[in-house]
Protein backbone atom coordinates (compact mmCIF):
# COMPACT_ATOMS: atom_id res chain seq x y z
CA UNK A 1 0.00 0.00 0.00
CA UNK A 2 1.06 3.80 -1.01
CA UNK A 3 1.83 5.43 2.29
CA UNK A 4 1.46 9.28 2.61
CA UNK A 5 2.19 11.77 5.18
CA UNK A 6 2.07 15.38 4.92
CA UNK A 7 5.30 17.59 5.07
CA UNK A 8 5.66 21.50 4.41
CA UNK A 9 7.25 23.63 0.76
CA UNK A 10 7.73 26.28 -0.28
CA UNK A 11 8.29 27.38 -3.96
CA UNK A 12 11.05 28.85 -5.97
CA UNK A 13 11.11 30.10 -9.68
CA UNK A 14 14.60 28.29 -10.58
CA UNK A 15 14.75 30.35 -13.46
CA UNK A 16 15.33 33.91 -11.85
CA UNK A 17 16.53 31.93 -8.56
CA UNK A 18 14.45 34.07 -6.39
CA UNK A 19 12.56 32.57 -3.96
CA UNK A 20 8.61 33.35 -4.22
CA UNK A 21 7.16 31.63 -1.18
CA UNK A 22 7.73 29.90 1.86
CA UNK A 23 6.26 27.06 3.51
CA UNK A 24 7.71 25.18 6.13
CA UNK A 25 7.76 22.27 8.84
CA UNK A 26 5.94 22.00 12.20
CA UNK A 27 6.99 20.28 15.49
CA UNK A 28 5.03 18.34 17.98
CA UNK A 29 1.96 17.29 16.74
CA UNK A 30 2.83 15.69 13.01
CA UNK A 31 0.25 15.35 10.21
CA UNK A 32 0.42 11.80 10.27
CA UNK A 33 -2.61 10.11 8.35
CA UNK A 34 -5.19 8.37 10.83
CA UNK A 35 -3.95 4.56 10.66
CA UNK A 36 -0.29 6.10 11.64
CA UNK A 37 -1.33 8.32 14.26
CA UNK A 38 -3.17 5.19 15.86
CA UNK A 39 0.09 3.28 15.56
CA UNK A 40 2.52 6.27 16.98
CA UNK A 41 0.47 6.95 20.01
CA UNK A 42 4.10 7.88 21.90
CA UNK A 43 5.10 10.18 19.27
CA UNK A 44 4.43 13.26 21.13
CA UNK A 45 5.59 12.65 24.27
CA UNK A 46 8.76 11.87 22.01
CA UNK A 47 9.09 15.49 20.77
CA UNK A 48 8.26 16.75 23.89
CA UNK A 49 11.37 15.04 25.19
CA UNK A 50 13.40 16.38 22.67
CA UNK A 51 13.16 20.19 22.24
CA UNK A 52 14.36 22.06 19.26
CA UNK A 53 15.78 18.59 18.01
CA UNK A 54 15.28 19.46 13.80
CA UNK A 55 17.08 19.13 10.44
CA UNK A 56 18.31 23.01 10.50
CA UNK A 57 18.01 23.10 6.33
CA UNK A 58 16.18 24.07 3.40
CA UNK A 59 16.17 20.97 1.00
CA UNK A 60 14.47 20.80 -2.83
CA UNK A 61 11.88 18.44 -3.57
CA UNK A 62 13.72 16.85 -6.83
CA UNK A 63 12.04 17.31 -10.74
CA UNK A 64 10.05 14.16 -11.13
CA UNK A 65 9.04 13.39 -7.49
CA UNK A 66 5.80 13.73 -5.72
CA UNK A 67 5.01 14.50 -1.95
CA UNK A 68 1.89 15.18 0.45
CA UNK A 69 2.01 18.62 0.79
CA UNK A 70 0.00 19.83 4.26
CA UNK A 71 -1.75 23.24 4.10
CA UNK A 72 -0.54 23.84 7.76
CA UNK A 73 2.70 26.92 7.44
CA UNK A 74 2.10 26.77 3.62
CA UNK A 75 2.86 30.17 1.82
CA UNK A 76 3.11 30.39 -2.36
CA UNK A 77 3.08 33.53 -4.57
CA UNK A 78 -0.02 33.69 -5.87
CA UNK A 79 1.09 35.12 -9.08
CA UNK A 80 3.77 32.69 -10.34
CA UNK A 81 0.92 28.99 -9.02
CA UNK A 82 -1.64 30.49 -7.31
CA UNK A 83 -3.90 29.18 -10.07
CA UNK A 84 -2.79 25.50 -9.10
CA UNK A 85 -3.36 26.17 -5.13
CA UNK A 86 -6.94 24.41 -5.43
CA UNK A 87 -8.23 22.55 -2.77
CA UNK A 88 -10.57 20.17 -3.94
CA UNK A 89 -13.87 19.28 -2.95
CA UNK A 90 -13.85 17.98 0.42
CA UNK A 91 -16.26 18.05 3.24
CA UNK A 92 -19.72 17.43 4.27
CA UNK A 93 -21.57 15.65 1.20
CA UNK A 94 -18.76 14.56 -0.38
CA UNK A 95 -16.55 10.71 -0.04
CA UNK A 96 -13.81 11.70 0.98
CA UNK A 97 -11.78 14.03 3.06
CA UNK A 98 -8.65 15.14 4.25
CA UNK A 99 -6.64 14.92 1.05
CA UNK A 100 -7.63 18.69 -0.23
CA UNK A 101 -4.58 19.63 0.57
CA UNK A 102 -2.30 16.74 -0.51
CA UNK A 103 -4.27 16.90 -4.08
CA UNK A 104 -3.22 20.71 -4.54
CA UNK A 105 -0.03 19.18 -3.91
CA UNK A 106 0.04 16.64 -5.93
CA UNK A 107 -1.11 19.02 -8.81
CA UNK A 108 1.05 21.59 -8.21
CA UNK A 109 4.20 19.42 -8.19
CA UNK A 110 3.28 17.95 -11.76
CA UNK A 111 2.78 21.60 -13.12
CA UNK A 112 5.89 23.05 -11.70
CA UNK A 113 8.10 20.00 -12.64
CA UNK A 114 6.46 20.90 -16.12
CA UNK A 115 7.11 24.53 -16.21
CA UNK A 116 10.50 24.41 -14.81
CA UNK A 117 10.00 25.40 -11.33
CA UNK A 118 10.97 24.45 -7.89
CA UNK A 119 9.49 23.48 -4.67
CA UNK A 120 11.05 23.25 -1.73
CA UNK A 121 10.47 22.50 1.86
CA UNK A 122 12.48 23.10 5.34
CA UNK A 123 12.52 26.15 7.79
CA UNK A 124 11.04 27.86 9.49
CA UNK A 125 8.81 25.35 11.91
CA UNK A 126 6.23 25.68 13.48
CA UNK A 127 4.79 24.33 16.86
CA UNK A 128 2.00 22.57 16.17
CA UNK A 129 0.30 21.16 19.34
CA UNK A 130 -3.48 20.43 18.75
CA UNK A 131 -3.30 16.89 17.04
CA UNK A 132 -6.44 15.70 15.63
CA UNK A 133 -8.94 12.53 16.42
CA UNK A 134 -6.97 9.77 14.43
CA UNK A 135 -10.35 7.82 14.66
CA UNK A 136 -12.60 10.46 13.36
CA UNK A 137 -9.62 11.11 10.63
CA UNK A 138 -10.29 7.13 9.77
CA UNK A 139 -13.83 8.10 8.66
CA UNK A 140 -12.90 10.82 6.33
CA UNK A 141 -9.97 8.90 5.02
CA UNK A 142 -11.17 5.62 4.50
CA UNK A 143 -11.62 5.61 0.80
CA UNK A 144 -8.46 8.12 0.27
CA UNK A 145 -6.20 5.50 1.54
CA UNK A 146 -7.06 2.69 -1.43
CA UNK A 147 -8.40 5.34 -3.82
CA UNK A 148 -4.29 6.84 -3.59
CA UNK A 149 -3.29 3.28 -5.10
CA UNK A 150 -4.53 4.81 -8.46
CA UNK A 151 -4.56 8.20 -7.34
CA UNK A 152 -0.43 8.57 -6.78
CA UNK A 153 0.64 6.09 -10.00
CA UNK A 154 -1.68 8.71 -12.57
CA UNK A 155 0.14 11.52 -10.87
CA UNK A 156 3.85 9.72 -11.39
CA UNK A 157 2.85 8.96 -15.12
CA UNK A 158 0.90 12.42 -16.47
CA UNK A 159 2.40 14.46 -18.55
CA UNK A 160 1.25 17.41 -19.87
CA UNK A 161 1.90 19.04 -23.67
CA UNK A 162 4.69 21.67 -24.63
CA UNK A 163 1.84 23.67 -25.06
CA UNK A 164 0.80 24.18 -22.18
CA UNK A 165 2.97 27.03 -21.19
CA UNK A 166 0.36 28.63 -18.14
CA UNK A 167 -0.54 27.29 -15.01
CA UNK A 168 -4.06 27.80 -16.49
CA UNK A 169 -3.64 25.61 -19.32
CA UNK A 170 -1.83 23.19 -17.05
CA UNK A 171 -4.41 22.87 -14.50
CA UNK A 172 -7.11 22.66 -17.36
CA UNK A 173 -5.25 19.94 -19.20
CA UNK A 174 -4.57 18.11 -15.81
CA UNK A 175 -8.14 18.16 -15.22
CA UNK A 176 -9.37 16.57 -18.85
CA UNK A 177 -6.76 13.80 -17.93
CA UNK A 178 -8.58 13.37 -14.09
CA UNK A 179 -11.97 12.77 -15.93
CA UNK A 180 -10.26 10.73 -18.19
CA UNK A 181 -8.43 8.82 -15.76
CA UNK A 182 -9.83 8.47 -12.32
CA UNK A 183 -13.32 8.77 -12.80
CA UNK A 184 -13.42 4.83 -13.38
CA UNK A 185 -12.40 4.90 -9.54
CA UNK A 186 -15.38 6.77 -8.50
CA UNK A 187 -18.09 9.75 -9.77
CA UNK A 188 -16.04 12.10 -7.65
CA UNK A 189 -13.64 12.65 -9.91
CA UNK A 190 -15.91 13.43 -12.61
CA UNK A 191 -17.17 16.01 -10.31
CA UNK A 192 -13.61 16.83 -9.16
CA UNK A 193 -12.38 17.45 -12.61
CA UNK A 194 -15.49 19.70 -13.58
CA UNK A 195 -14.76 21.62 -10.60
CA UNK A 196 -11.29 22.24 -11.40
CA UNK A 197 -12.32 23.82 -14.48
CA UNK A 198 -14.51 25.99 -12.90
CA UNK A 199 -12.01 27.05 -10.26
CA UNK A 200 -9.79 28.04 -13.24
CA UNK A 201 -12.67 30.19 -14.96
CA UNK A 202 -12.99 31.80 -11.35
CA UNK A 203 -9.95 32.70 -10.99
CA UNK A 204 -9.37 34.10 -14.19
CA UNK A 205 -12.34 36.18 -13.96
CA UNK A 206 -11.00 37.42 -10.50
CA UNK A 207 -7.79 37.57 -11.28
CA UNK A 208 -8.01 39.05 -14.95
CA UNK A 209 -4.59 39.92 -16.87
CA UNK A 210 -4.16 41.06 -20.59
CA UNK A 211 -7.23 41.05 -23.00
CA UNK A 212 -9.37 40.11 -20.18
CA UNK A 213 -8.02 43.02 -18.00
CA UNK A 214 -8.74 45.55 -20.69
CA UNK A 215 -12.29 44.22 -21.40
CA UNK A 216 -13.02 44.17 -17.19
CA UNK A 217 -11.68 48.19 -17.85
CA UNK A 218 -13.97 49.24 -20.41
CA UNK A 219 -16.72 47.56 -18.84
CA UNK A 220 -15.65 49.20 -15.44
CA UNK A 221 -15.87 52.37 -16.80
CA UNK A 222 -12.50 53.03 -16.21
CA UNK A 223 -10.92 53.79 -19.78
CA UNK A 224 -12.30 56.69 -22.45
Amino acid sequence: MIHTERVQISFVDTLSVCVKGLTQLFLMAFGSTSPTMMLQHNLSSLVRGTPGKYVDAVLTIPKGTLFPMCGMNLAFNRELIGPAMYFGLMGDGQPIGRYDDMWAGWCTKVICDHLGLGIKTGLPYIWHSKASNPFVNLKKEYKGIYWQEEIIPFFQAVTLPKECTTVQQCYIELAKQVKAKLSNIDRYFTKLADAMVTWIEAWDELNPTGENLAKLSISNGKTK
